[in-house]
């Protein structure tokens, strides 16, 4: 399957209309299984359902389970592939035999929209999963100049986007501004979880020495996917929403929004942010 698509289209300007071609980006469901050891013997459950655009979607189920705190590392994974060429909608992890996952804290609906990924969480109370990854200290200070040179280097790496304009995207970087690795998906969420299963697999987490940039808004369930993978420093193009605000807090996190041009907020850990008050103390080193 492809992620991008080629249709038909009429493009109109003013009264005159010109039957073309364009591109939009794919969106399939994707069904999550998990095959796991159990005292009678394996078992295979359906986890989820989630609209997705297809491509990475291996780093996409490993991120999603280990945000969920189902897989805790790397090593907990013995396998995982799509169901057979003729079913690429379907994906299935093999945990190894020792692997006992915890299903129940699973507690959501089998089906979540490609525009929200908490949506059949049955409360609050269960969203906010437990994140077991280890409290790295820190001392990490961010210059503005490197954050705001972010936005433009997603973009010009935004490959989906280029071509459909109706994708989003997440991206790591280094403390100097240099990427690191980026995915990209009609689901904001999904795309957080394929780029988390990624630097899982990779050895990269916890990822507490990168910066992770969000295409659009900040909302509580991306905060949560990334202080599960150890992310200090979470800058979002759009707007934070109050509860994520208030996750960033509890978490220790630092959390910028409204990052464009040479100008942002800040509205959590400004420790880690090399800003400059007008009376010339650096507020990075309060």
């Amino acid at each position: 399957m492809e992620p991008v698509l080629n249709i038909s289209v009429i493009k109109v300007n003013g009264n005159f209309a010109d039957p073309c071609d364009d591109k939009v980006a794919a969106e399939e469901p994707l069904e999550i299984r998990l095959n796991y050891q159990t005292p009678t013997g394996r078992k295979v459950k359906s986890i989820s359902v989630t609209m997705r655009t297809p491509g990475n979607d291996a780093d996409l189920v490993t991120g999603f389970l280990y945000s969920e705190g189902i897989v805790r590392q790397a090593s907990d994974v013995d396998a995982i592939a799509h169901l057979s060429e003729e079913k690429e909608n379907v994906v299935v992890m093999r945990l190894c035999d020792n692997v006992v996952p915890d299903l129940g804290k699973l507690e959501r609906n089998f089906y979540t929209t490609s525009s929200c990924g908490v949506c059949g969480k049955s409360s609050i109370e269960a969203v906010r999963t437990e994140c077991e990854i280890i409290d790295t200290k820190d001392s990490i200070v961010i210059q503005p100049v490197v954050l705001c040179a972010l936005p433009d280097k997603l973009r010009n790496s935004q490959k989906m986007f280029e071509s459909t304009g109706a994708i989003h995207a997440c991206a790591l970087f280094d403390t100097n501004g240099n990427l690191i690795m980026l995915m990209e998906d009609v689901g904001r969420h999904n795309a957080l979880d394929k780029l988390v299963g990624a630097s899982l697999m990779a050895g990269m987490l916890p990822a507490n020495e990168h910066i992770l940039l969000l295409s659009g808004r900040a909302s509580f369930e991306l905060i949560q996917k990334a202080a599960m993978a150890g992310i200090k420093i979470v800058a979002a193009v759009g707007a934070p929403s109050s509860l994520a605000v208030q996750m960033a807090e509890e978490w220790g996190m630092t959390l910028v929004g409204f990052l464009r041009g040479t100008r942002f907020n800040i509205y959590a850990g400004g420790h880690r942010i090399g800003y400059t008050y007008p009376s010339g103390t650096k507020a990075g080193n309060e």
